[in-house]
């Protein structure tokens, strides 16, 4: 199982969820840890937790956590999301702690480079997680959005270079994954290539991915174990 799968199994919980816009409810950034490895089959228990609301001027800025345990209460992976709500800010609040900036070296070549071809029905095959946002499939949902086309799910983006870290700097051995934050810098259209990238500093890999348009994923760090 890739450790990627901690953010299908987190699921999302949010009381009235019924009555958000979908197309203004916007994934802005992602962290997994992940304690134990995912066995094949077994069962999950999951609890999710609004720890912070924030006022960002035009939108509001949402932080869930969500952890997930075994049957026996071992921990087995913590997920935190943060999700922009566009047109929900300017209610006084805090806008809350900045993020750390981590800046791609300009003096040193990656220590891997891995390009994967999504495909035009890529957003319609990752809807079978769960994801129904419209915004990923119904053109008329993506214009109201601001998009000119229904875009990929960050998440499938997230997973695909999940999948680059285990094969490449992991040795496709899933027991080294222990943690992968990233930031959704922009959008990705189906069919569009990634080229994913990651750099070793300091004992984490700085990691990017990027179309031939644009930086998708930044502000990203995996942690592996090397031992």
């Amino acid at each position: 199982m890739f450790p990627s799968f901690a953010t299908i199994a987190r699921g999302v919980d949010f009381p009235n969820l019924g009555k958000i816009i979908f197309p203004k409810f916007i994934h802005g950034e992602e962290s997994v840890k992940i304690f134990k490895s995912f066995k094949p089959q077994g069962e999950i228990i999951c609890f999710s937790e609004v720890i912070n609301i924030c006022n960002k001027g035009k939108g509001a800025a949402i932080h869930v956590l969500f952890t997930g345990l075994i049957s026996n209460r071992e921990p087995l992976f913590e997920v935190k999301s943060v999700f922009f709500y566009l047109g929900a800010g300017g209610f006084g609040g805090d806008r809350g702690p900045k993020t750390e900036i981590l800046e791609i070296p300009v003096d040193k070549k990656p220590n891997f480079s891995k390009n994967y071809q999504t495909q035009k029905n890529q957003a319609a095959l990752y809807r079978l997680n769960g994801d129904r946002n419209p915004l990923h499939i119904d053109p008329e949902a993506a214009k109201r959005g601001g998009q000119k086309m229904p875009i990929l799910h960050g998440f499938s983006t997230y997973g695909i270079t999940t999948r680059a870290i285990v094969h490449n700097i992991c040795g496709s051995d899933v027991s080294r994954f222990k943690e992968f934050r990233v930031r959704f810098a922009n959008v990705v259209y189906p069919r569009e290539p990634l080229i994913i990238e990651g750099w070793k500093i300091n004992g984490k890999y700085i990691i990017q991915v990027r179309t031939e348009r644009t930086v998708v994923l930044n502000n990203a760090y995996a942690i592996i174990n090397d031992n």
